[in-house]
């Protein structure tokens, strides 16, 4: 591993740790050229399915095309960082489970749709409305109902 600060090609490992979560490990380096410190992060490389478009066109998964869709439809609410992270994680996690090379972008959509309704009803309505395209006010109407709470009925 280079130093980041004097680009010596070759750096010791001092301390490796696995996080709370095991999905990586953390190793703490020192460089023998400058006697710099640094953290580095390891971490399983798995690659993700391309991304099907409704026009029958092909791209690369985006992550950070996921992360804007998801910061726009929660512009202004009261949604911690860590829970949209968890939320983008919970997504891509899913869509490697699903162990096919390509996914339709219509798939992913339900996907960011069903972790939105769980962290913002609002974001998600927001969300809905642009993915679904709504045309009229009963579409929009019928996106409010799927997350409005029930109420109790009386007996």
């Amino acid at each position: 591993m280079r130093c980041p600060f004097c680009d010596h090609d070759d750096t010791q490992v001092i301390d490796s740790r696995v996080p709370d979560d095991g999905a990586s490990v953390r190793r703490r380096r020192r460089c023998p050229s400058c006697d710099k410190r640094f953290t580095t992060y390891e971490r399983i490389e798995l690659s993700m399915p391309s991304v099907v478009k409704k026009d029958g066109s092909r791209a690369e998964f985006d992550h950070a095309k996921l992360s804007a869709s998801l910061q726009l439809a929660l512009r202004k609410r009261p949604v911690s960082a860590e829970h949209v992270d968890a939320a983008i994680h919970r997504i891509e996690e899913k869509l490697m489970s699903f162990g096919l090379r390509e996914v339709p972008s219509e798939r992913i959509g339900e996907l960011v749709m069903r972790e939105l309704k769980k962290l913002d009803k609002i974001a998600y309505v927001r969300f809905a409305s642009v993915y679904r395209s709504f045309e009229d006010i009963d579409e929009f109407a019928e996106a409010i109902r799927e997350v409005r709470p029930r109420k109790a009925t009386r007996r």
